[in-house]
């Protein structure tokens, strides 16, 4: 019995058209002609070609003996998915895979109009690819009609069982014919996945790939140590000194998610977010900028971000440490896929040090540790771009040397070179001034303020502003610290906020130049202190701190339509503007209840807020005071 791989001719010719010219180990493991209809549990790497390489090997069951479908009915095989973004990306590789064999793909994913997916598989379909819970909803409203299912497989089965989606995987398969073929592709197999085999599988046959052991071999791991207050500063230098073509950072809430990617895009990156409260249209289009190149950084979450593949990912930046060391491997098995080369940078302050090395021992991953790139790094890695930009060895066309020529003329080399250097810099984020990894929250001496330069806000007490909210949106824009504000002075249409002097470039830089903080809230920098005060001297502490607002002024509020689609979150929408009316607070009303008196004490305010006491001597005939608002009793009969 020969092993050779065998692969039906129509999909050999696509993998040819699509420039395939050797098959992945996966993908030659799981076409073995040994392994016939075979039930099969495959543990590989993420970013082997598992897709290619499950499509490959149902093709003889689903297709038979034929090189092309007949018309569509009922599907022939069924694809599961974890979440919606793999699930479409399988449709895509399937659909060239399978194009020469005119087979119909049909994907079912949760977030999409569940009527246009009930009349595609009404007009018949030979593959379903989709998602645990809208694959069962399809199968209770007899939507998916699982009778002819030759195969199953179940894609990234250790992330849905980690999902929760055992019982909606339990209720496909078991509605699915005995007959058919079961195969499973999980990057571990824990004892969850051998049990889930050993219930919906027969004989399966376990496939482990060589390399399974040595947890991504293509990835390039970076622990970098930074100054508390310098996390985000530092991942604006990770980002500059690789200029990936494509970088994700993962970040472990949607808040952080929605401050760093504010933050990026002030600092001129394209940049897009992907979170769980965006919809899945929008979800698609953030995807769709990073593969076609209008982004080029995506700040997501674990569960946003589970399962998508870039092309071109080249760097993996790991904003907040994970939880746990698989999705630390989930999160960097999004670079380094199919034999291309990528980087993993974890950002650990000191005090998370221990927590980053037990992650790394866990997950069996060695990382070189090191400082985070500093700016005069970046300026150095931008000056080896520069010079071997591939632009110096291209031919010079007839019109750019006539030109060419003229501008030595008028402004000679070392005038033009100066130039080119200055727009080739103005093109990039500049790199920001990191402070040594060791250091505390702040550069200077807490006891002392220093000298400072003062600020005005564009929001007074006309619109409710307060110290407790104004300080933290300042240390948000200007990615500053609490101990590097002095004075907080509110006024009636302005705020004046005092800044320490040795902190107010890195500050201005971040918040950029068109001033603006968040929404419509602007700050510009004074040319003399307020009130004619001189500059805080050396030795004099800082304003009082204040904790963070209870409750966002009236000009945060979001109206109701951005409040559930959460786009003004991620940058997509800008924040509204200020009243036109100035909000005025309601006065403060004391609710009236009941009071205890002493007893027999005269009392001159009621004793409940339905009105005073009724005093009036009881009728003989009703048993209720003459006067009073009370129902008569009805009499015994």
């Amino acid at each position: 019995m020969t092993d050779t791989p065998t692969i039906i001719i129509p999909l050999a010719d696509a993998l040819a058209k699509r420039g395939y010219d050797l098959l992945t180990p996966v993908q030659e493991a799981v076409t073995k002609s040994g392994l016939g209809d075979a039930d099969l549990l495959v543990s590989a790497q993420t970013g082997s070609g598992k897709t290619v390489g499950f499509g490959l090997a149902i093709a003889p069951t689903i297709l038979g003996t034929a090189d092309r479908f007949g018309p569509a009915g009922s599907p022939l095989a069924l694809i599961i998915a974890p979440t919606r973004e793999l699930a479409l990306q399988v449709k895509r590789e399937l659909d060239w895979l399978y194009d020469l064999t005119g087979a119909n793909v049909v994907s079912c994913v949760g977030g999409m109009d569940m009527r246009d997916e009930r009349r595609a598989l009404d007009r018949g379909a030979h593959i379903v690819v989709g998602t645990p819970g809208r694959l069962r909803d399809h199968i209770m409203r007899r939507s998916l009609d699982m009778s002819d299912i030759r195969a199953v497989v179940l894609d990234e089965a250790d992330e849905m069982l980690d999902l929760g989606f055992r019982e909606d995987l339990e209720f496909i398969l078991g509605g699915a014919p005995e007959s058919r073929r079961t195969l499973m592709f999980s990057a571990t197999v824990p004892k969850a996945i051998a049990t889930l085999a050993q219930s919906f599988q027969k004989d399966a046959q376990r496939v482990t790939m060589a390399g399974e052991r040595t947890q991504h071999a293509d990835i390039e791991y970076r622990a970098m140590n930074v100054a508390p207050q310098d996390a985000e500063n530092a991942i604006v230098n990770v980002l500059r000194f690789y200029e990936a073509q494509n970088a994700i950072v993962f970040c472990n809430t949607r808040a952080a998610v929605n401050r760093l990617t504010t933050r990026l895009s002030n600092r001129s990156f394209s940049v897009v977010a992907l979170s769980g409260e965006l919809s899945q249209n929008e979800r698609t289009h953030a995807l769709q900028a990073m593969r076609d190149g209008r982004a080029r950084v995506c700040v997501a979450t674990d569960v946003a971000a589970r399962g998508i593949d870039l092309p071109n990912l080249e760097l993996v930046i790991h904003a907040e440490l994970p939880s746990n060391a698989d999705i630390l491997l989930h999160r960097s098995g999004r670079t380094g896929r199919a034999g291309r080369k990528g980087v993993s940078a974890l950002i650990v302050p000191k005090k998370v040090r221990k927590k980053a090395e037990g992650l790394l021992r866990v997950a069996k991953v060695s990382a070189e540790w090191s400082d985070a790139p500093s700016a005069e790094a970046v300026q150095r890695r931008d000056e080896e771009r520069l010079l071997t930009d591939p632009v110096w060895t291209e031919p010079v066309s007839e019109a750019d040397r006539s030109f060419a020529a003229r501008l030595l003329e008028l402004y000679g080399p070392e005038r033009i070179a100066s130039a080119y250097l200055r727009a080739y810099r103005e093109h990039h984020s500049a790199p920001e001034e990191l402070a040594p990894a060791g250091s505390g929250p702040s550069p200077r001496d807490t006891g002392s303020f220093g000298p400072s330069q003062w600020f005005s806000v564009s929001l007074g007490r006309k619109h409710q502003a307060e110290p407790r909210w104004i300080l933290p949106m300042l240390c948000r824009s200007g990615n500053i610290g609490r101990d590097d504000v002095g004075a907080i002075r509110v006024q009636e249409t302005e705020t004046f906020v005092e800044v320490l002097a040795a902190r107010v470039p890195a500050m201005m830089a971040a918040i950029g130049a068109g001033g603006k903080l968040e929404g419509d809230v602007v700050i510009r920098q004074l040319n003399a202190p307020p009130f004619g005060a001189a500059p805080s001297p050396a030795g004099t502490t800082p304003g009082p701190k204040v904790s963070a607002p209870r409750r966002k002024p009236a000009y945060m509020k979001k109206p109701v339509a951005e409040r559930d689609t959460g786009q003004a979150e991620h940058g997509m929408l800008s924040e509204p503007a200020a009243p036109a009316v100035d909000p005025v607070r309601k006065p403060f009303k004391k609710p009236q209840g009941k009071k205890m008196h002493r007893k027999g004490a005269p009392s001159a305010e009621p004793r409940s807020p339905k009105g005073p006491r009724n005093t009036a001597p009881k009728s003989t005939k009703t048993g209720h005071r003459k006067g009073g608002m009370g129902r008569p009793k009805r009499p015994k009969v």
